[in-house]
């Protein structure tokens, strides 16, 4: 599956990096090609081409901020928060791929607010994603 991604906090720094890594290493681990643009105070890295929109599967937007979905249109959506993208960036692209596939009613859908699929129905969606990923645990992991 090919995915695109935007992160985007207020400042750009720490956050949607962070956003922006898990994502592409769990896209990575699944199998999947994924291409992340953050965005931040200082401007756009990474930044999406037209072409690589519209070669994507599905779109993955976790953002603190405004970003325009305009250039998105006709490529179903994920839009969350960069907290989703570094705790359960598992879950966002389940459900990028779960759009992609036309098992979503909607081209854009919410991580939090979206009708839970027949494996979630049976069992409640854990919130706030794995622990392990974390910033408290990435740190442990930084100094020991």
């Amino acid at each position: 599956m090919k995915l695109v991604a935007v992160t985007s906090c207020p400042t750009g720094i720490a956050h949607s990096q962070m956003a922006a890594e898990n994502l592409e290493q769990t896209a990575e681990e699944q199998g999947h090609d994924i291409k992340v643009e953050v965005q931040g105070a200082m401007g756009a890295e990474n930044e999406l081409s037209d072409a690589d929109i519209e070669a994507a599967d599905a779109a993955i937007i976790a953002s603190d901020t405004s970003v325009s979905q305009d250039r998105f249109s006709g490529v179903p959506l994920i839009d969350g928060t960069v907290k989703d993208a570094v705790n359960d960036a598992e879950g966002m692209i389940a459900d990028a791929i779960a759009a992609a596939d036309g098992d979503a009613s909607d081209t854009k859908s919410d991580i939090n607010g979206s009708e839970p699929t027949s494996t979630e129905s049976n069992q409640q969606r854990r919130r706030g994603g794995d622990r392990s990923k974390s910033l408290v645990a990435r740190l442990k992991r930084l100094f020991n």
